[in-house]
């Protein structure tokens, strides 16, 4: 997993409130185990029509967020099933960062698993930062995960709180997998051990 220390990008502003998980990736597209490729697919029904042209008034459609790194969402963002997919698409679209006042605990939880910081903010800070998202080209700002804080585009400073496990995890790129790796000679020395003390197994 990429670790996640600072992120400078493109804010794409989605004030839509509950925008559940087959929103974001529909359930057609779940037939692959793979991580790669759901981003072409990412909020698909609201981004293309029927035939595959795309919705010119979707925000992700519009150039200046063609290749934003951030999302700045409504309410209860990733409710619905728990499928990976969604996050998945996320990551694979290129959005790293996602800020909102509330997330599903499931596709939040996911979120930290697949390399993706959410963050939960206040309702006055989460309006402020969809007001500098709407800036569109102009919309950059940073999250700095060392220090917690998000900084606008006028300098503006806003903090944020992370489980301190969950801080670590993201800043070494540790995803469950590589947490266990990390514990790997206490593993081996605990497996020596039950070899010599009973062979039989």
């Amino acid at each position: 997993m990429d670790k996640f220390e600072k992120l400078t990008g493109i804010a794409a502003p989605m004030p839509l409130v509950n925008i559940d998980t087959d929103m974001i990736i529909p359930k057609v597209f779940l037939k692959t185990i793979k991580r790669s490729g759901l981003g072409a697919n990412l909020f698909d029904e609201m981004r293309f029509e029927r035939d595959g042209s795309e919705k010119p008034d979707f925000v992700l459609n519009q150039p200046a967020y063609r290749e934003a790194q951030i999302l700045v969402a409504g309410d209860n963002f990733g409710c619905g099933s728990s499928r990976e997919h969604a996050p998945w698409a996320i990551k694979d679209f290129g959005i790293s960062c996602v800020i909102s006042t509330s997330f599903a605990d499931i596709f939040f939880n996911n979120c930290f698993k697949n390399g993706i910081l959410p963050i939960v903010l206040p309702q006055e800070d989460v309006d402020k930062l969809m007001d500098d998202a709407s800036r569109g080209a102009n919309a950059v700002i940073t999250v700095d995960l060392e220090s917690q804080t998000i900084t606008g585009p006028d300098g503006g400073e806003i903090s944020f709180d992370v489980d301190p496990h969950r801080k670590h995890c993201l800043l070494n790129g540790l995803d469950d997998i590589g947490q266990t790796l990390e514990k790997a000679a206490s593993i081996d020395a605990f497996e020596s051990g039950m070899a010599n003390s009973r062979p039989w197994v």
